[in-house]
């Protein structure tokens, strides 16, 4: 398993990505809603898992990657789904999930 303070700044890296695709979904029109709801959610658990992420704790840090990787699918399928998302948008969302999921290969 990777050190914590790898853990850590791996973690800031994907959460600085997630919250920039919230940015960009946030300025974005005309969006459908499976896409707004899953990058809103993909933010607000990357928000809460900063102090779980903290804890040390291996079991819980990788089944909240976990979470947050399947929160990351759920927002790429959305993102591939829809014909009109903007492309920084688009980047932003699949490198959220890039960066999640190769955090989570490295956890387990």
């Amino acid at each position: 398993m990777l050190r914590a303070n790898e853990i850590q700044q791996r973690f800031n890296q994907v959460e600085n990505t997630i919250h920039h695709a919230a940015e960009c979904c946030q300025s974005a029109t005309s969006l459908p809603m499976d896409l707004k709801d899953s990058i809103q959610q993909l933010d607000q658990r990357a928000m809460q898992a900063r102090s779980l992420i903290q804890s040390q704790d291996e079991n819980q840090i990788r089944q909240c990657i976990d979470d947050l990787e399947e929160l990351g699918d759920r927002a790429k399928d959305a993102c591939e789904n829809s014909g009109n998302v903007d492309g920084e948008l688009r980047s932003a969302v699949m490198q959220a999930h890039r960066e999640l999921s190769d955090l989570k290969h490295q956890l387990h």
